[in-house]
């Protein structure tokens, strides 16, 4: 599971990529390509390479940088560090991150790559994109999708939900993450809760956060309630007792358990790990 709040942060900003850590965020992703501006480029690289070298900048979270569609000179930050994983924007194909993987390879060990699916051909392509070894997690970028397609961007979202259920359905094929579309409105806390628990219905792991203030919101809604707790612990006691009795489905409050709802109280405790911060770390 990649992690509720995946939250970007500017690469040119480098008492920004210091602090962003503290936001609570489970990923923090240093961004190379859309927050920084054409002419920061190099800047914003210097500044992504020499934080995350810093014997103390040492976050309890996991950090990913977001390279530019042409990723050659950004790679470059890999001969004096190594993140904990790349985003890749703009993926239309398996080969978009084949290459990627490929660069990468060259300056060391393969890193796990967050795959961001933002255009009609990537949508189309979900399901080989998720196939391909470094990808671990699709996002799915409603906006430029929006764009791409001509679609106006509407408060229900019907322009962009079929290509927002073929990502996070591409990724649970392929058994990585799937992480949903930022939310502008930055004010807006209750519109983005009710967003969120949307797109945790839909499937997804988490969320995007464009605002460090986004990163609570999204937490709580990817959060699992007491209730649901309680009940995957007692699915998962109940399991352990019907393996040593050679049962497959038994009962629990009165409902009959199998396989997919044994999936989805190991999911609720999954959720769990990851509220309570364990996140792993650099």
């Amino acid at each position: 599971m990649i992690g509720r709040s995946v939250l970007f942060t500017p690469g040119d900003r480098p008492e920004m990529l210091r602090k962003a850590p503290a936001a609570g965020a489970d990923v923090v992703v240093f961004d190379l390509e859309d927050a920084v501006a054409p002419g920061r480029k190099a800047e914003a690289r210097e500044a992504v390479a020499e934080v995350l070298s810093d014997p103390e900048f040492d976050p309890a979270c996991e950090v990913r940088v977001r390279v530019n569609p042409e990723f050659e000179n950004d790679l470059a930050i890999l001969d004096r560090t190594r993140p904990d994983g790349l985003m890749l924007p703009k993926a239309a194909s398996g080969a978009d991150v084949a290459a990627l993987d490929e660069r990468v390879r060259e300056h060391g060990d393969s890193l796990p790559v967050i795959a961001l699916i933002e255009s009609a051909r990537g949508v189309l392509a979900a399901p080989e994109i998720a196939a391909y070894e470094a990808t671990d997690a699709l996002a799915f970028g409603a906006e430029d999708l929006a764009a791409d397609i001509g679609a106006t961007r509407s408060e229900e979202g019907t322009e962009v939900l079929y290509a927002r259920e073929r990502v996070v359905i591409a990724a649970s094929a392929a058994g990585c993450g799937a992480v949903d579309t930022v939310y502008t409105a930055i004010e807006d806390r209750e519109g983005l809760a009710e967003e969120t628990r949307f797109a945790a219905g839909l499937g997804y792991d988490g969320k995007m956060a464009i605002h460090p203030a986004q990163v609570g919101p999204i937490n709580q809604a990817f959060s699992p309630d007491p209730e649901d707790v309680e009940w995957a612990k007692r699915v998962l006691e109940a399991r352990e007792r019907a393996e040593r009795e050679g049962r497959g489905v038994f009962r629990v409050d009165g409902e009959m358990i199998d396989a997919p709802l044994v999936a989805r109280a190991e999911q609720v405790l999954e959720r769990v790990r990851l509220a309570e911060g364990d996140h792993g770390s650099r």
